[in-house]
C-alpha cells in the first residue's frame, strides 16, 4: 500500500478516536490481548519477533553485536533469574528504579517521578499484569507519541550478564516492572542504545502527553521555588541536572556527592522551621538509588536537630536510597537546570486552576519543497510550513496592565531516535512568530511569500535553535492574528514534526496554505482553417502519411527540437510524458493527435518555455525545486505543501533540480488531472464519487 494511502487512513482513524487515551493505537499492529490469549491456549511463552532477543535489539555501536560490552549477554526471563518474580510489589516506588550500564538516567529520572502520580503510572503501566496466574511471557505499556497514545507489546526476555540484569533493575532484585518498561520504551525507539543520552522532559512527555518547560537556574524567575512547589502539588513531573564543561565531567562525582551531567528527579519542595525562621528545602532523587548529597540538610546532618520533631518526622530519612534534601539556596548554587512537565498546562499560571485549550498540528520538512531553513536563508525561509493562530481574549490577570494573551508552544520533531543506527540524530529546530498582515487577517488559503518575510521582523521566536527533541516556550502577545513558522536551522533537511499550542482562552489555530485550484484557460476553439499554411506544412512533414502523431512520434519530435536548444537542459522527453500529452489532447480516443491538437500543444510548449526561462535566473537550463511552486502559480496552478512535496519527489533529480522535460511532464499531468476532476465535479462541490472500475480506468489512462 502506498505511503499516501496509509497517511490518509491514519488521519481518518485518528479523527475516529484511535490513539486517544482510552483507545491507544497498537504499535506495529500487535494486540496484547490476542497474543496473550494465543500463548495461553498453546502453552508457549510469547516471543516477540519484532524486537527479538538478539544483538540488534541491544544496539548498533557501543552495544552492537561486535562490541566487547555485549560479549556474554544472555537473554533471560524473570522466572529464570529469581524464584518468585513479581511485577509490582505493593505499588510502584522510586526504589524500583536503579540504573544499570545504559546511559539513560534521563529516562529513569522520569520513571522515578512517574511513581509519585498513581493515575499517570496506571496509564503507562496497565493494570492486571503479573507473573502469577495468566502468565504468558508477554507484557504491554502505553506511551504518548506525538499526539497519540500507542500500546507497545513485549516479551519478558531481558538482557543479562552473569545472571544479573544489564540495565534498569529494582533494589529488591525480584520486581520487574521498571525493567520491562525500559524494554518497551527501547522497542518504541528502535534499540536499547537509542535511549543513551536525552533530557528528562522527553521521558516526562512520553509518559504523560503533557508539555515541558525548562529553566536555566542562573536566569530563573524570582518565584522559581513557588513554581516548583505548585508543580509538585499538582502532580507534575520534575527533573534537574548540573551542567558539564567537558566530556570528562560527564557523571563525575563532586566532593559533596553530586553527579555532574546526570539527570535527577525533584520529588519535594517544603519550607521548614529552622532556628525560628523559615528555611526553603528541596528534595532530590538520584536514579542510581545511591550516591547522595553530603552537605547541609543531607540525611543525618546537624541541621535537622534544629527542626521541630513533627516537621522532621514528616521529611527526614536516614536511608541510602538515592533521595536527599538540600537547602534551596544550595540547590540554586550547585544545579544548573530544572525541567517541568505539566500534566495539564495550567500548572504555572496563577493560583486558580485554568483550563487551557490544546491544539495540535502535524507537518513535514521536505528537501526541495518545505525545508527552507531559518531566517538566515531568506531565499527559502518562506517555503517552510506556516500556521495561523488567532488570539482574541486576554488573560484573566488583574495585576497585568498590558492584558496579553498567554500561551505555551512546543515544536517537537518526530521519530528521530530510531534513526541513530543510520547515522542520523536530532535536527536543530526552532520557530518564529509573525504578525499576520491586515490584508490576510481573514484568510487561511494563502501561503505568505518571500517578500513578506523580507519586509517584516518576527514578534516572538524560540529562545534558541537546538538539537533537542522539542523546543518549547511560554509567550505573551497582544490580541491579534499571528503566523508560526517552524523550521530547521539549515535548509534541505528532511523531518517530521508536530506543533502543540496551549492557550488560556479559546484560540483559532489552522495551517496557512495555498488553496488547491487551477485557473485553466478554456479549451481554444481552433479550426483547421485557422492554422497557417506554414505550420500545416511543418505538421505534415512530422506526422507522415496518416496525418496524426503518436506518442512514439511525439517523443522523437520533441527530443529533436530539444537537441537544438542549448538553453534548455534535458535528458530527453520520456515516453510516459508523451503519452500524457496525447491523453490530454486526444479527443477522439485514437491514441494520436491531429493537426488541431498539435497546434494547441505547440502553444502550450511556447508558454512553458517562457515561464521556465523566466525562473532560470542563473541560465543553467534548469529550475530549482523551490522555484517550482512559483512557476506553477505563474501558469495557473495553486497547490498546497503536501502536493508540492509529491511533485518534487517525482520530477526533481537528486540535486533538487528540474529540467525542461520533467517540467513539461509535471504541467501536462497536472492539467490532465484538474480537467478530469472539473469535468466530473458537475456541481462544483470539490468532491467526485467513482466506482472501482471508473477509478482504475482513470488511473491507467
Amino acid at each position: 500500500m502506498s505511503g499516501m494511502a496509509l497517511a490518509i487512513q491514519r488521519s481518518r482513524q485518528r479523527d475516529a478516536g484511535l490513539g486517544s487515551r482510552g483507545n491507544a493505537r497498537r504499535f506495529l499492529g500487535q494486540s496484547y490481548e490476542e497474543l496473550r490469549d494465543r500463548c495461553l491456549q498453546t502453552g508457549v511463552l510469547f516471543q516477540d519477533h519484532s524486537f527479538p532477543a538478539a544483538p540488534d535489539s541491544l544496539g548498533y555501536q557501543e552495544l552492537g553485536g561486535h562490541s566487547h560490552k555485549t560479549r556474554g549477554v544472555e537473554w533471560q526471563r524473570p522466572p529464570d533469574l529469581c524464584s518468585r518474580p513479581r511485577f509490582i510489589i505493593e505499588g510502584a516506588t522510586k526504589t524500583d528504579i536503579c540504573q544499570g550500564s545504559l546511559g539513560d538516567c534521563w529516562l529513569l529520572a522520569a520513571i522515578a517521578s512517574l511513581t509519585l502520580n498513581k493515575e499517570v503510572l496506571d496509564r503507562v503501566v496497565p493494570d492486571g499484569q503479573s507473573f502469577d496466574s495468566g502468565y504468558a511471557g508477554i507484557f504491554h505499556f502505553q506511551f504518548w507519541q506525538y499526539g497519540e497514545w500507542v500500546d507497545v507489546v513485549i516479551d519478558d526476555q531481558l538482557p543479562t550478564m552473569n545472571d544479573s540484569l544489564m540495565f534498569v533493575h529494582s533494589a529488591s532484585g525480584n520486581e520487574f516492572w521498571s525493567a520491562l518498561l525500559e524494554k518497551a520504551y527501547s522497542k518504541l525507539n528502535g534499540s536499547y542504545e537509542s535511549l543513551s543520552g536525552g533530557t528528562t522532559t522527553e521521558g516526562f512527555e512520553d509518559f504523560t502527553g503533557g508539555i515541558a518547560e525548562c529553566y536555566d537556574l542562573d536566569s530563573a524567575p524570582p518565584n522559581i521555588f513557588k513554581i516548583i512547589q505548585k508543580a509538585i502539588s499538582r502532580g507534575s513531573l520534575l527533573g534537574c541536572s548540573i551542567n558539564i564543561t567537558s566530556s570528562e565531567d560527564s557523571e563525575a562525582i563532586t566532593s559533596q556527592k553530586l553527579v555532574k551531567g546526570h539527570a535527577y528527579s525533584i520529588t519535594g519542595a517544603e519550607s521548614v522551621t529552622y532556628n525560628d525562621e523559615q528555611e526553603k528545602l528541596i528534595r532530590i532523587r538520584n536514579p542510581w538509588g545511591q550516591v547522595e548529597w553530603t552537605g547541609p540538610w543531607s540525611d543525618g546532618s546537624d541541621e535537622w536537630c534544629c527542626v521541630p520533631d513533627e516537621e522532621k518526622e514528616a521529611l527526614c530519612s536516614r536511608v541510602e536510597d538515592g533521595e536527599f534534601w538540600m537547602s534551596f539556596s544550595d540547590f540554586m548554587f550547585h544545579y544548573s537546570r530544572v525541567e517541568i512537565c505539566n500534566l495539564t498546562p495550567d500548572v504555572l499560571s496563577g493560583d486558580e486552576i485554568i483550563k487551557w485549550n490544546l491544539k495540535l498540528f502535524e507537518g513535514t520538512w521536505r528537501n526541495g519543497s518545505t525545508a527552507g531553513g531559518c531566517r538566515n536563508y531568506p531565499a527559502t525561509f518562506w517555503v517552510n510550513p506556516q500556521f495561523k493562530i488567532e488570539l482574541r481574549d486576554t488573560d484573566d490577570d488583574p495585576d497585568d496592565e498590558d492584558n496579553p494573551c498567554s500561551f505555551l508552544i512546543g515544536l517537537i520533531q518526530k521519530n528521530r531516535r530510531p534513526k541513530r543506527k543510520m547515522g542520523q540524530d536530532m535536527l536543530t529546530i526552532g520557530f518564529a512568530i509573525y504578525k499576520v498582515p491586515d490584508e490576510c487577517a481573514d484568510q487561511t488559503n494563502i501561503h505568505l511569500k518571500r517578500d513578506f518575510f523580507m519586509r517584516h521582523a518576527s514578534k516572538a521566536r524560540s529562545n534558541t535553535f537546538t538539537n533537542l527533541r522539542e523546543v518549547s516556550n511560554r509567550l505573551s502577545l497582544e490580541p491579534g492574528d499571528y503566523l508560526i513558522v517552524p523550521s530547521t536551522f539549515e535548509p534541505n533537511q528532511n523531518g517530521n514534526f508536530a506543533i502543540r499550542l496551549f492557550t488560556e482562552k479559546q484560540a483559532g489555530v489552522q495551517e496557512m496554505d495555498d488553496e488547491v485550484d487551477a485557473q485553466l484557460d478554456d479549451e481554444p476553439q481552433i479550426e483547421e482553417d485557422d492554422i497557417s499554411s506554414s505550420f500545416e506544412n511543418m505538421f505534415d512533414q512530422l506526422a507522415g502519411q496518416d496525418s496524426e502523431i503518436s506518442a512514439f512520434e511525439l517523443q522523437r519530435i520533441l527530443n529533436k527540437i530539444l537537441s537544438q536548444r542549448s538553453d534548455l537542459r534535458s535528458d530527453g522527453f520520456s515516453l510516459e510524458t508523451c503519452r500524457n500529452v496525447v491523453s490530454l489532447l486526444d479527443k477522439d480516443g485514437s491514441g494520436k493527435i491531429g493537426l488541431v491538437e498539435f497546434r494547441i500543444f505547440w502553444s502550450k510548449i511556447q508558454k512553458y518555455v517562457h515561464v521556465f526561462k523566466q525562473m532560470d535566473a542563473d541560465e543553467s537550463g534548469t529550475m530549482s525545486a523551490y522555484e517550482l511552486r512559483l512557476s506553477l502559480q505563474e501558469i495557473g496552478f495553486n497547490l498546497n505543501n503536501h502536493l508540492v512535496q509529491i511533485l518534487i519527489a517525482r520530477y526533481a533529480d537528486n540535486n533538487l533540480e528540474i529540467d525542461f522535460d520533467n517540467f513539461v511532464g509535471c504541467l501536462v499531468r497536472l492539467e490532465t488531472m484538474f480537467r478530469i476532476f472539473k469535468l466530473l465535479d458537475e456541481g462544483g462541490e470539490g468532491t467526485v464519487q467513482l466506482d472501482i472500475v471508473q477509478w482504475l480506468t482513470l488511473v491507467f489512462n
